[in-house]
């Protein structure tokens, strides 16, 4: 199987970014420079893209994980800053509401100690929540039940 014909499979299943990719084809036998060249080729063809490849990311975990989490595994697919950036300026406008919904799935109830409403609070930030949202979420539920 040829390289080009191996990454055309490997885009067929999921959206890759370039680095992605190219650690993937990389463990097949070939030269650099065609890797590099395939590479290219699928770009400018419009098969691989990096953008693409973070809308995919940042639709499947929006519902699951925080803003913090999701950068993260932005940058390690490799996924430039200005590209993560503008992913998840959207997100972060509606990150309360699915951190809202995960509480609400996973407790329901308002925290009534100290020990639970840190257990509360360990588990959205566990999910890549930040701090401003997690106490929003958590003041947010106090209020509903007063």
């Amino acid at each position: 199987m040829s390289l080009y014909a191996r990454a055309l499979s490997y885009l067929a299943r999921r959206e890759y970014s370039r680095q992605e990719l190219e650690k993937k084809l990389s463990r097949h036998e070939h030269t650099l420079s065609e890797l590099k060249n395939v590479l290219d080729r699928l770009e400018q063809q419009k098969l691989l893209s990096d953008e693409r490849a973070a809308e995919q990311l940042l639709h499947a975990r929006r519902r699951k994980y925080g803003s913090r989490r999701i950068r993260y595994e932005l940058r390690m697919k490799g996924i430039a800053d200005h590209l993560v950036d503008a992913a998840m300026k959207d997100f972060e406008q509606t990150e309360f509401s699915s951190a809202q919904a995960l509480w609400g799935k996973k407790f329901g109830v308002v925290p009534s100690t100290p020990e639970e409403r840190g257990r509360q609070i360990r588990y959205l930030a566990g999910k890549g929540f930040p701090s401003e949202v997690i106490s929003k979420v958590l003041s947010d539920t106090r209020e509903a039940e007063n």
